[in-house]
């Protein structure tokens, strides 16, 4: 099973597995050390950012979902959980399992792909011992399929082969035909390659980013026996390379794809036109770091399909940017100024990323509807560093707030997100999930400007979560979300951001779990606030869903000023049901004082609810029914009792 993440765009946290009290102090600590999340079983650990059931199923998922698994449990089972799944080692995520007393980690999965170097910053923050034992670490100190950030190994197939001759003493030969890949000091293309590891340059002269080393820093560290002659090879380039029998091609990401497009432009013709600018130049595509455009096309699916296509970041500059390139560009054109304010896209884009540095390499090119344009930086290109991604806006329903009944989707979501958006109180809810993200805290009663202030922060190109209690599409924010992107109200940046909903458990639905099974047969919603809509038009309703026999789920069924409506609803659903219909009222679902309770119908007293109750009304065929542990349940039938078994379908 492939590892694959339903998150794109986002870098996925480890997760730090627990299974008891015991084992969670000490895994706070590892995930603090390594910036990731605390997953605890939810039978033994009170507190943690996520809690499971059963830990097979979850240890599956999160495998499954390409998450670094790091597990405060004995390696032996750890291996039997995950043992269906493992099938590819180039997708599979790092696993790592960690002794209770914190004394080992050991990477299982994964070592040269994440797994070895979590160990180490473990061992390291902990004062543990990593249990290294992949045997290219071991002796040279280096995993050459793991190669430093900014790099991408062509051929990863071939590491094992490569490392197996090393670690029988073949020496291996550096080839960094470049300039700007090789380091200060180091040989020219035309001297050969480097022989010996004191000739590896300490200090390159194209400085990567802060916290980046360079491809021959990274092997400065190791202890590799470089030799003027040898069989193996390691090869820098950014051009397409056909390896040899011994040979590792690593491709610097120094390239930069610009490109433009009509409205609603062709994918696939896009897509084309990219790969045909790589194939001009002589370019692998590994090189590529990221596709680059105007802001006016932060929304065109073109585009982003060319950067999915690639695997690779889209990210966006304004008019005003790509014009200050005016003078580097190789076709500029007045009709393309006269139409978005700048002389050309594609190159504009290009040249934009790569700095004043870089050099266009493959000038435009152009199709039906789109154009292409390649940029070489003189630096390894980090993606966050230029221009700025479109920005997404995760909509999540966080239930009724406990942290068992918020989804796993919603939590990855959250954890994902940079700010954080909502109504003080569910911003609350979220404990530790929250830690380290922008709080924007708004108070009841500032719902559009909630949602405003949401979208514009996601138009800024951050990740943002518009947190809502229940379910996100329930009475809560999505509805205006999309009204704003159909009635207007935002600016056109936040027009072109990406939405995502995710679906929470309701309050309906937390009521009717709590008390049984309420919601069986057919039932209707109905919120009795008229703040937004007319009474007239909630009266409607109410007797609509009285004549109709329908379980009716209240919401907002009061307020502090507002205490008629309840009782109008009771009295005009008593004209349709009998008095002694069962009517639910649940008050903090999921939280600290809850309180789930049964009433007759007509001895439903207004004052026994608040703001924070949700009132369930059975239908006149609800029933209550008393188990033998004493509870009271109530459940409204379909019939499926009374009919015999002949194949019937649930449907």
């Amino acid at each position: 099973m492939a590892a694959a993440s339903n998150l794109p765009h986002v870098a996925l946290k480890p997760a730090v597995l627990v299974l008891n009290e015991t084992a969670a102090s000490l895994g706070r600590r590892v995930a603090a050390a390594i910036s990731g999340e605390l997953h605890g079983a939810a039978a033994r650990v009170s507190a943690a950012d996520v809690r499971f059931v059963s830990t097979k199923e979850h240890a599956q998922t999160l495998f499954s979902a390409g998450r670094p698994i790091i597990a405060v449990m004995a390696s032996g089972a750890l291996i039997r959980l995950l043992a269906p799944l493992l099938a590819d080692k180039q997708s599979e995520p790092p696993v790592l399992a960690m002794a209770e007393d914190g004394s080992s980690i050991v990477p299982l999965l994964g070592g040269h792909h994440g797994a070895n170097d979590l160990a180490r910053r473990i061992a390291t923050a902990l004062g543990a011992h990593a249990a290294i034992t992949t045997a290219g670490d071991l002796k040279f100190g280096v995993a050459l399929d793991q190669p430093p950030e900014g790099y991408v190994l062509a051929n990863p197939e071939r590491a094992k082969a490569v490392m197996a001759e090393l670690v029988a003493g073949e020496g291996v030969r550096l080839d960094l035909p470049s300039p700007r890949l090789r380091g200060e000091g180091a040989r020219r293309a035309d001297e050969g390659p480097i022989a010996h590891q004191q000739d590896l340059p300490l200090t390159p002269t194209f400085s990567p980013p802060a916290g980046k080393g360079g491809i021959a820093a990274w092997l400065t560290l190791s202890r590799l026996p470089f030799e003027q002659e040898a069989r193996v090879t390691l090869s820098v380039t950014e051009k397409q390379k056909t390896a040899g029998e011994l040979e590792l091609v690593y491709h610097p990401k120094t390239l930069v794809l610009g490109m433009g497009c009509e409205r609603h432009a062709s994918s696939a013709e896009a897509i084309a036109l990219a790969e045909e600018g790589l194939a001009k130049g002589g370019f692998a595509r590994e090189s590529l770091a990221a596709v680059c455009s105007i802001d006016l096309k932060a929304d065109e699916t073109a585009i982003h399909a060319v950067a999915a296509h690639f695997g690779v970041p889209a990210r966006f500059f304004t008019a005003s940017t790509l014009e200050a390139e005016a003078s580097r560009l190789k076709n500029p054109s007045e009709v393309v100024f006269a139409e978005v304010g700048c002389h050309g896209v594609a190159e504009g884009a290009a040249l934009a990323a790569v700095g004043a540095a870089g050099e266009l390499v493959v000038e435009k090119i152009k199709s039906k509807g789109a154009t292409a344009a390649i940029a070489r930086a003189g630096d390894i290109v980090d993606p966050k560093a230029i221009g700025r991604a479109r920005g997404t806006l995760f909509v999540v329903g966080i239930g009724p707030g406990s942290d068992g009944w918020r989804s796993p989707e919603v939590s990855r979501m959250v954890a994902a997100s940079t700010d954080l958006v909502g109504y003080s109180l569910y911003l609350d809810l979220l404990g530790p999930l929250a830690d380290g993200k922008t709080r924007h805290d708004f108070d009841l009663g500032k719902e559009e400007a909630r949602v405003v202030h949401a979208m514009e922060l996601a138009g800024e190109g951050k990740t943002v979560a518009l947190v809502c209690s229940g379910d996100a599409g329930i009475y809560a924010m999505a509805t205006l979300v999309f009204e704003l992107f159909d009635k207007g109200g935002i600016t056109d940046a936040a027009s072109r951001i990406e939405v995502q909903v995710s679906p929470g458990i309701s309050a309906l639905q937390a009521a009717a779990a709590r008390i049984g099974a309420p919601l069986g047969h057919d039932f209707c919603t109905i919120s009795l606030s008229d703040l937004l809509t007319p009474w007239e038009h909630i009266q409607r309703r109410v007797k609509a869903a009285g004549e109709g026999d329908f379980v009716i789920a209240f919401y907002n069924p009061v307020s502090m000023k507002r205490r008629t409506q309840l009782a109008y609803a009771r009295d005009e659903l008593l004209k349709y049901r009998p008095g002694s219909t069962p009517v639910i009222l649940a008050t903090n679902l999921g939280r600290d004082g809850e309180t789930v309770r049964t009433v007759p119908l007509g001895s439903l007293n207004v004052d026994d609810v608040d703001m924070l109750t949700v009132v369930v009304v059975g239908s006149s065929e609800s029933r209550t029914v008393t188990t033998g542990d004493g509870k009271t349940w109530v459940y409204t039938p379909r019939g499926y009792s009374g009919k015999a078994d002949t194949g019937m379908k649930g449907d």
